[in-house]
């Protein structure tokens, strides 16, 4: 992204045709991606993720002189399949690095500066690992795929001996996360939760008496074993402390709070209407760390933005730590007085920060990229909350368009593109997305919606999509559009949506039910719900269970909802992006919502990509989706991009008959005209 210097005199062009400094190529230059932060005797791990690499993962850490050294050569992707969306990936044991490797699925082990040699068998999956003391080796959570039909999930202890596929020390749960050893090493922490629950639902917190290689008397603390006829627990994230306290996080009163284990209660600390944590769709979440005996450092999200606050649980005090950014992730002690994490800002890309917890000050380590934009050149979230059907209400990170080089003719409104994230238990995020400022500084408006279903808000909220899938969310992305075309602050009649997997879905919903969009952008969405429900993975192989209801009992319910059944409903463009290669939402649910709307002969467009997965990684993939995005708008709603875009066909696309872009006012020039 270039900055670029500001006329004297805004120039006048259409909304949407806005010349901005960032292009689709910008997006992915020069930028990685910072995730799986930890600290390891002091010494700060993460993984990059560079997207001109095809997005393979590379561990890294500090080098000691300021800069950056990778750990893993490039024959690695350091990244595990465990429920397909990984996390937690590797761990460092003194000298010593374990990891999963993407392209086979085998843990690795690798003397730092040394080769990786493969340490387990093909056919397993791990994550989440946590070494023993003195060399008596790892725990992990294992995916057992060697029956493909019948994939279990275990917790396994992992000698190090060559080919050693791992010891089951737990398998009496349908999948288990964050394996935690107390730090005199004779208990073992674990969460575990049981189909149809995802780990946003009901799961349990267990504790067992670990004695060399084998766990026993294990028994729940905390979660859906202790109320099995109560409304359902979320519990997560355990933690000791070093003289063998034990947190952990819960919902049990609407929001994610945390709690520390009082012989057998549980009693919650720093509680507040706020979550301190989000649903585990990538193992490894880290939300809190224990900086000793006496203190915890927790982030907690609140009035659009997180908050890291230091606790005293056994005096019941809390501190909070200003910190001049809006989200906060992987937080790991470096030292007593010392914290790292990932830092999101409203202004700049992602940074890992070190905090002195004691003063606040911190100082940054790693940046994921240059700064993006000058400051008045970015949109920034204006927080809505709005009316939907059955009256809830529903929320919205709102940006304006912005860009000072140009002003839109007298009169005109901008077109809208209402995002739809995925999950559905997904947020959407306030800190700097460039992906929206893409949009923003071409004259667009952009909504990000938190329909009902949506994290952020409690449990209640999280749980409002429960048997309303395909109901709920598309009539709270119609009332966004409802709500800000009153308020005069879009154009209705040029409004567009667009999300990838869950929110892909509801761009199909929405086109096929409402008619308050005009365009739609699905990315790797769903078109038939019963084929999801077959084809898809272990993991969310019961999903819609809760979402939808089970089947066979509510088949009719799944046809009703699947936009492949609601052809007739569709009468605006729409254009699909999909990977060849997805596990999670295969090729075939956008293949047969494409054939069948060319069939009909309405308005579509397809761009299927080779080699990508769920969720684009390679930058040339990014770069041809986002361009090929662009030219669809432009050629739906009648304006020309400033941009040099490749041509894409729109399968019968009537031609339209449109005024000038100005409407009659000579063209693009410079004025002081503001729309």
């Amino acid at each position: 992204m270039a900055a670029a210097e500001t006329p004297a005199q805004p120039t006048v062009a259409p909304y949407g045709a806005w010349a901005s400094p960032i292009t689709a190529e910008s997006l992915t230059a020069n930028k990685v991606e910072l995730s799986d932060l930890r600290v390891v005797d002091g010494r700060l791990f993460w993984t990059e993720s560079d997207p001109g690499q095809g997005g393979r993962l590379t561990l890294v850490a500090e080098d000691g002189h300021g800069g950056v050294r990778a750990m893993t050569p490039a024959s690695m992707n350091v990244r595990t399949r465990v429920h397909e969306y990984g996390g937690a990936s590797y761990q460092v044991v003194g000298t010593r690095i374990f990891f999963s490797n993407f392209k086979d699925q085998q843990l690795y082990v690798q003397d730092i500066g040394g080769e990786p040699r493969a340490l387990t068998p093909p056919g397993y999956r791990y994550a989440d690992l946590t070494a023993l003391a003195g060399g008596a080796g790892l725990i992990c959570v294992r995916q057992d795929h060697t029956d493909p039909a019948n994939v279990k999930n275990a917790l396994v202890l992992v000698s190090g001996a060559e080919n050693d596929a791992g010891r089951v020390l737990y398998e009496a749960s349908d999948f288990v996360a964050y394996p935690r050893v107390s730090p005199d090493g004779r208990r073992l922490a674990f969460m575990a939760w049981n189909h149809p629950n995802m780990p946003w639902d009901d799961t349990s917190l267990y504790v067992g008496d670990l004695s060399g290689s084998r766990l026993s008397n294990v028994h729940a603390v905390a979660g859906g074993q202790l109320i099995a006829d109560g409304p359902g627990e979320s519990v997560m994230e355990p933690r000791w402390a070093p003289g063998g306290a034990l947190y952990f996080i819960s919902d049990r009163t609407n929001f994610w709070n945390l709690y520390a284990l009082d012989g057998t209660s549980a009693r919650a600390l720093a509680p507040r209407n706020a979550e301190f944590a989000g649903p585990l769709w990538q193992l490894g979440q880290a939300n809190y760390a224990v900086m000793d005996n006496s203190r915890l450092l927790a982030r907690y999200s609140e009035g659009g933005r997180d908050h890291l606050v230091l606790i005293d649980p056994a005096k019941g005090t809390t501190r909070e730590l200003p910190l001049p950014f809006i989200g906060l992730r992987a937080i790991q002690r470096v030292d007593a007085d010392h914290a790292a994490m990932i830092a999101l800002s409203a202004e700049a890309l992602p940074a890992i920060i070190v905090v002195d917890v004691s003063t606040g000050q911190h100082r940054t380590v790693r940046s994921a990229g240059e700064p993006a934009l000058p400051a008045e050149i970015v949109s920034h979230a204006q927080q809505i909350s709005f009316p939907s059907a059955g009256g809830r209400i529903a929320h919205a990170n709102f940006y304006p368009p912005k860009n000072p080089a140009f002003r839109a003719p007298r009169g005109a409104k901008p077109p809208l593109l209402v995002l739809v994230h995925g999950g559905p238990t997904g947020q959407a995020p306030s800190a700097f997305n460039s992906t929206i400022q893409f949009w923003t500084t071409r004259g667009f408006a952009v909504a990000d919606v938190d329909y009902g279903g949506s994290s952020g808000y409690g449990r209640a909220y999280r749980q409002s999509l429960n048997g309303q899938w395909g109901v709920v969310d598309v009539e709270d992305v119609a009332a966004a559009v409802r709500f800000l075309s009153r308020s005069g602050a879009i154009d209705p009649e040029q409004a567009a949506i667009r999300g990838g997997s869950a929110g892909g879905y509801t761009v199909l919903g929405a086109l096929s039910q409402t008619t308050v969009f005009k365009a739609g952008a699905d990315y790797y969405g769903v078109s038939d719900m019963t084929a999801l429900a077959r084809d898809t993975h272990k993991f969310e192989s019961r999903y819609l269970d809760n979402l939808i209801g089970p089947l066979p009992a509510a088949q009719a319910i799944y046809d009703a909802r699947s936009p492949l059944n609601h052809l007739d409903g569709f009468s605006t463009p729409l254009i699909v992006f999909q990977g060849a290669e997805d596990p999670i939402v295969p090729p075939n649910q956008s293949r047969m919502i494409v054939e069948a709307l060319q069939k009909r002969g309405s308005p579509v467009a397809y761009l299927q990509f080779a080699g990508e997965g769920h969720g684009f990684r390679r930058s040339d993939s990014i770069i041809t989706a986002l361009n090929a995005e662009l030219s669809f708008y432009g050629q739906v709603f009648g304006f020309e991009p400033a941009d040099r875009l490749p041509a894409l066909k729109i399968e019968n696309l009537p031609a339209l008959s449109l005024p000038s872009p100005l409407a009659g006012e000579g063209g693009p020039r410079s004025g002081s005209d503001e729309g």
